[in-house]
C-alpha cells in the first residue's frame, strides 16, 4: 500500500507539472519560473504579447517597477541617468549625445546626472511615427515617437535628459518641474516598458564610457569636463 501511495503521489505531481507546462507553453512553466534569470523567466516574445493586449503578469510588473536605492560615487563626474546599454555617442550641432538603450528587464527609473536646476520640461513627438526610437530620429531633425526632454542648468553647463518611448507604450512619468532644484542621482522620472534615454552634454565633455558598456542610473560615471573639480 505504501508503494502504491507513493506511485499515486508521483503520478499526481507529474500530471500537475504537465498541465502547468501545457498552460504556459511555449513559455516557462509557473513551477520553475521563479528560479530562472529574468530574461528566461519572461521571454521577450511573451512581454511583447502582453504589450499588445495590455495584460501583464503581476510578477513581471512587480519586477519591472523595482526602484532600488542608488548612491552616487564620490567626485565631480556626471553620472548615468538610466540603467541600460550604451548604444551611441556622437556630437551633432554642438551637442554630445550619449544614447542609452533600456531593455524590458532593465530598471526603468531615471535619475539626474548632475546637481542643478530644472529650467525646462518639454513634450515632443506624441503624434508622430511609431517605433522604439532605435534610429534616434531627432538627430536627423525629425521627431522620435514620444519623449520628454528635461533641461537642467548645472555647474557643467546645460545638460538635458530625453526620456523616449514608442507610441505603443506611450507612458512617461516625469517627477520634476521647471524651477525645481535637483541633486546628483535624484529620481527624475520613469519610462514604462521599452525605452531609450539620451543624455545631452556640452561638446567638450570627456566620456568615461563607450558603446557596448552597461551603466546604472545614479551610480555609473559617464563623463566629466576638464577644469571642473
Amino acid at each position: 500500500m505504501v508503494a502504491l501511495g507513493i506511485q499515486i503521489v508521483l503520478l499526481l505531481i507529474l500530471v500537475i507539472a504537465l498541465v502547468s507546462w501545457a498552460i504556459s507553453f511555449p513559455y516557462p512553466s509557473l513551477l520553475i519560473r521563479r528560479w530562472l534569470p529574468p530574461k528566461a523567466r519572461w521571454p521577450e516574445a511573451q512581454i511583447r504579447g502582453w504589450l499588445a493586449d495590455r495584460k501583464f503578469h503581476r510578477s513581471f510588473l512587480g519586477y519591472f517597477y523595482r526602484d532600488p536605492e542608488r548612491t552616487p560615487p564620490d567626485g565631480p563626474s556626471i553620472v548615468s541617468p538610466a540603467d541600460g546599454l550604451i548604444t551611441g555617442a556622437s556630437v551633432n550641432q554642438n551637442v554630445l549625445y550619449l544614447v542609452i538603450a533600456l531593455s524590458f528587464w532593465d530598471m526603468h527609473v531615471q535619475r539626474s546626472p548632475a546637481a542643478g536646476r530644472v529650467v525646462k520640461v518639454e513634450s515632443k513627438g506624441d503624434g508622430f511615427m511609431d517605433g522604439e526610437g532605435r534610429e534616434f530620429a531627432f538627430l536627423r531633425e525629425k521627431y522620435c515617437p514620444v519623449q520628454q526632454r528635461l533641461v537642467m542648468d548645472t555647474r557643467f553647463g546645460t545638460i538635458a535628459v530625453r526620456l523616449i518611448t514608442s507610441i505603443a507604450a506611450r507612458r512617461i512619468e516625469t517627477w520634476v518641474e521647471e524651477g525645481d532644484a535637483v541633486d546628483r542621482g535624484q529620481r527624475i522620472g520613469r519610462i514604462l516598458l521599452g525605452s531609450t534615454v539620451v543624455l545631452e552634454l556640452p561638446p567638450l565633455a570627456q566620456l568615461s564610457v563607450r558603446v557596448g558598456d552597461r551603466v546604472r542610473a545614479g551610480e555609473t560615471p559617464v563623463a566629466c569636463i576638464m577644469g571642473l573639480s
